[in-house]
C-alpha cells in the first residue's frame, strides 16, 4: 500500500482479510425506537460490541500487523483519549509487540484503565497535555527520541483502510439498498475509510458525517480549503474531540462526504440516555453522535433505510450526572439564574410562592455571596415539566419584584458556577 497516497476499495478489502481472524462482525440491528420515531428504517452498527468496545482496533491492528520485523523490534508509540490506546493494546499484546499509549488528562479513568487491562506487560501508559492535540504532541516526540513506529489513530493510509472494514460488513448485513448513511468524525479516519468503500460499492448512497459541535474541525477545514486548528475544542465528546483533522484523512471526505453536520454536545448527552433506556445501549458521547445527528436538520431527508455507527461504548458510569445536566439544559428543561433576596425572613418562602407553580422543581440553590446586609445573590436551578412551560416563569420572575438575572448555557457565568 502506498501510504502518501488514499486508501483504495482494494487495499480496504486486503484489511478485511488480515482482520477477518482477529476482529469481531459486529451486529446490524434494527432500531425500532428510531424507526417509528423518524418514518424511515433506521438501522444502527454496533462497533461498541466490538473488541475494545470500539471500531479503533480495526485500524490500530491493521497497521501494527503490517510492520516488518524490523520496525516491531522498535516497538510502537501512540496517542489516544482512549480507544485507539485500546486497540494498540490489544494488538501488542496479540503480536507481541512493546507499546507505550500516551493519554490526555481527560481522558476517563475506565479508559485507561481498560488499556492498561488490555495490553498487560506489553503496555506503557503515560498521562500527559489536558487534549488529544497535546498527548499527540507528546508521542510524536516519544517517537523521534526512541525509534518507536508512530501508529496513527486516524491519518495514515493502513489505518483508515482498517476502520473502512465497517463498512464492508454494513453492506454485506443490509438485505436492502442504503439510502442514508451516517458516519462519526473525530480526524476522519472512520469516515473515510467507510466512504472510499460506500462509493465504489453503494454509489447512490447519501453520507453524513456527524462531529461534535465543540470540536467541529472537519467543517473547519472544509471552509478553510485545508486542516486547521481550532482554537478552542470542548473535550466532552472525548472519543471525536480532535482540534484538527488529518491532511490524509481531509481530501477524503471533502470529496466522498455529502454533507457534514455539527451536532450539539447536549443532543448527544439525550442520545446517549434514549440509547441506554430504551435500547439497553451503553453508548460512550462519541457512540451516539451518528445517531444524534438525525435529530438535526439535514440537506437531504432520508428516503430509506440509514445506518448509524455506534462507534464506541467505552463510557465512565461516573459521568452520567454531567450527561444528564447537559442533556436536561440541551431540552430546554433545566435552568439556571441568579436571583437577589433580601436578607429578611420568608424571603424564599415568598419566592416560592410567587414564581414556581405545580411541575417545577428547584433542583439547586446556593448563597454565592452577601453583598451587604440588607440583599445576598443566590445560584438557583429550576427544572420544568415541559421547555414551552419558560415563558411562564420568566413572567412570573418579571412580576416578582425580585432582580433575577438568567445563566444562559454556553455563557462563561455558566460555566463558572456549575
Amino acid at each position: 500500500m502506498d501510504l502518501a497516497a488514499r486508501p483504495t476499495a482494494m487495499d480496504i478489502a486486503d484489511a478485511g482479510l488480515r482482520l477477518g481472524p482477529v476482529v469481531r462482525k459486529t451486529p446490524l440491528e434494527i432500531s425500532e425506537r428510531l424507526t417509528e420515531e423518524l418514518g424511515y428504517l433506521v438501522v444502527l452498527k454496533r462497533e461498541d460490541t466490538q473488541l475494545c468496545r470500539s471500531y479503533k482496533v480495526r485500524g490500530a491492528y491493521a497497521l501494527i500487523s503490517s510492520l516488518p520485523p524490523e520496525e516491531r523490534s522498535r516497538g510502537v508509540v501512540c496517542a489516544s483519549a482512549g480507544n485507539h490506546g485500546q486497540g494498540l493494546a490489544y494488538a501488542c499484546r496479540q503480536l507481541e509487540i512493546r507499546g507505550r499509549v500516551f493519554l490526555p488528562t481527560n481522558t476517563p479513568r475506565q479508559k485507561r484503565e481498560r488499556i492498561e487491562a488490555i495490553g498487560a506487560e506489553w503496555i506503557e501508559t503515560v498521562i500527559t497535555g489536558s487534549s488529544y492535540d497535546e498527548a499527540s504532541a507528546a508521542a510524536h516526540a516519544d517517537s523521534v527520541n526512541t525509534g518507536a513506529v508512530y501508529v496513527e489513530p486516524f491519518d495514515d493510509a493502513r489505518t483508515i483502510a482498517g476502520q473502512g472494514t465497517v463498512g464492508v460488513e454494513l453492506l454485506d448485513q443490509l438485505v436492502v439498498p442504503l439510502d442514508t448513511a451516517v458516519l462519526p468524525i473525530g480526524g476522519g479516519g472512520l469516515a473515510a475509510g467507510v466512504a472510499t468503500w460506500l462509493r465504489q460499492h453503494s454509489p447512490d448512497t447519501y453520507i453524513v458525517g456527524a462531529e461534535p459541535a465543540g470540536a467541529a474541525s472537519m467543517q473547519a477545514a472544509r471552509d478553510a480549503g485545508a486542516p486547521v486548528r481550532l482554537p478552542h475544542v470542548d473535550t466532552f465528546v472525548d472519543g471525536a474531540a480532535v482540534g484538527r483533522v488529518g491532511d490524509l484523512t481531509f481530501p477524503i471526505v471533502r470529496d466522498l462526504v455529502d454533507e457534514i453536520v455539527a451536532v450539539p454536545e447536549g443532543a448527544v448527552c439525550t442520545e446517549m440516555l434514549a440509547l441506554y433506556q430504551t435500547e439497553g445501549i451503553i453508548a460512550e458521547p462519541a457512540g451516539a453522535l451518528a445517531i444524534a445527528a438525525l435529530r438535526g436538520p439535514l440537506k437531504r431527508t432520508p428516503r430509506g433505510a440509514t445506518a448509524c455507527i455506534v462507534s464506541g461504548g467505552n463510557n465512565d458510569v461516573s459521568r452520567y450526572a454531567e450527561v444528564v445536566e447537559r442533556s436536561l439544559i440541551h431540552e430546554g428543561l433545566r435552568h439556571y439564574f441568579l436571583v437577589t433576596f433580601s436578607q429578611e425572613p420568608g424571603a424564599l418562602r415568598g419566592f416560592l410562592d410567587a414564581v414556581l407553580v405545580h411541575g417545577e422543581d428547584i433542583i439547586a440553590f446556593e448563597y454565592v455571596k452577601k453583598n451587604n446586609r440588607e440583599t445576598g445573590p443566590a445560584l438557583v436551578g429550576i427544572e420544568l415539566e415541559r421547555a414551552a412551560d419558560l415563558d411562564g416563569l420568566l413572567e412570573r420572575f418579571s412580576t416578582s419584584g425580585l432582580h433575577i438575572e438568567q445563566v444562559p448555557p454556553g455563557s462563561p457565568l455558566f460555566s463558572f458556577l456549575l
